[in-house]
């Protein structure tokens, strides 16, 4: 079930601030299940639902909803569109990408100066935002303009494909295997009480998980995410963040966090005793809805169990299947422990 959850998870389009259709889909599979469900003013999902104890502490665990993407930005008299990225996106990934824009999903094509008109100085540089248009089959402006409106999402079009060993493409990894490891913990028995908060515009400044987390006023955090794996043939061996079909990342720092300690050393040792292989970040980078959760009201002990991904924030992520089971099996190995903790 995880696997078809996080397969239906990725088709879905949501990039940061238009999260809806993801929040949707995971209400409709949560809520036979939850004891309450509500959403907030920035549009975090956040569900409670009764363990075996209530828990000496508060836990919350995280995910968030959202995917890098773009947005609309102008249309030209042509009939082009013009975008702005939201989230961090290497333009080198954008040219030629099909894309889906609007509400409606309008199919569009990522343009750019065809090679044989480009310079020799143009060759050695990657191209400007400016100089990209997408392409919806519109004649002029006014027939895209029926279409589409500045501020509409745009997401990547792509197929989610299982292919080699029991690895898995597809765009936004990062984060709906959090989301599908939450949805399949809210459908089991608890060991304790828990508030899961499927999170908004994380890509963009973690921007959901700060009011959550303000909200929910938690005493432990488990963030559940995606992170960059960095495991290509040509990266050197200091510059691999971790690797993809090695076990789940658990960090002990990232760009954003100093993770607890205790939990750290909780988490590595249930990985160890059950028999779940577990790497950490090699290469301190990125950030996580950790920074902000741990930050607010008086602070909260915050931990991390990450993915390792490939290609991260485009259009073709790979992740091992392998390893996102074995992250639901050391999120519950963690409820169980938490459920005890003083």
């Amino acid at each position: 079930m995880l696997i078809d959850t996080l397969k239906t998870l990725c088709a879905l389009p949501g990039i940061s601030s238009w999260e809806d259709n993801v929040r949707d889909y995971i209400k409709e599979q949560v809520a036979p299940y939850a004891d309450t469900l509500r959403v907030d003013t920035m549009g975090n999902l956040i569900v409670t639902k009764k363990g075996a104890v209530p828990g000496k502490k508060t836990l919350m665990l995280a995910a968030h909803m959202d995917e890098v993407g773009l947005m609309v930005h102008s249309i030209t008299e042509e009939g082009y569109i013009k975008f702005r990225t939201v989230g961090g996106i290497d333009r080198r990934v954008l040219i030629g990408k099909q894309v889906l824009v609007g509400k409606q999903g309008v199919p569009g094509v990522i343009g750019l100066k065809a090679y044989h008109l480009t310079s020799a100085d143009e060759e050695k540089n990657v191209p400007k935002l400016k100089d990209f248009s997408i392409d919806i089959g519109a004649k002029n402006k006014e027939e895209a303009a029926a279409l589409v409106s500045p501020g509409d999402p745009i997401v990547f079009d792509g197929d989610v494909i299982e292919f080699g060993n029991g690895l898995l493409k597809a765009k936004a990894i990062d984060d709906r295997i959090g989301c599908a490891v939450m949805i399949e913990l809210i459908k089991e028995p608890l060991p304790m009480d828990c508030t899961f908060v499927f999170t908004v515009q994380e890509e963009v400044g973690t921007r959901g998980a700060f009011g959550a987390a303000f909200s929910v006023t938690p005493d432990l955090a488990l963030v559940l995410e995606g992170t960059t794996a960095a495991d290509l043939p040509d990266s050197p061996e200091d510059q691999r963040v971790c690797s993809v079909g090695k076990g789940p990342v658990i960090p002990y720092m990232d760009g954003a966090t100093v993770y607890d300690r205790t939990l750290f050393l909780l988490l590595r040792s249930l990985a160890e005793e059950h028999g779940i292989p577990w790497q950490t970040k090699e290469l301190i980078s990125g950030g996580t809805d950790a920074g902000a959760i741990q930050r607010s009201k008086g602070g909260v002990q915050v931990a991390a169990i990450s993915a390792a991904v490939r290609y991260l924030h485009t259009p073709s992520s790979v992740v091992s299947l392998e390893d996102c089971r074995q992250i639901l099996s050391l999120a519950r190995l963690f409820l169980s422990a938490a459920a005890t903790m003083e």
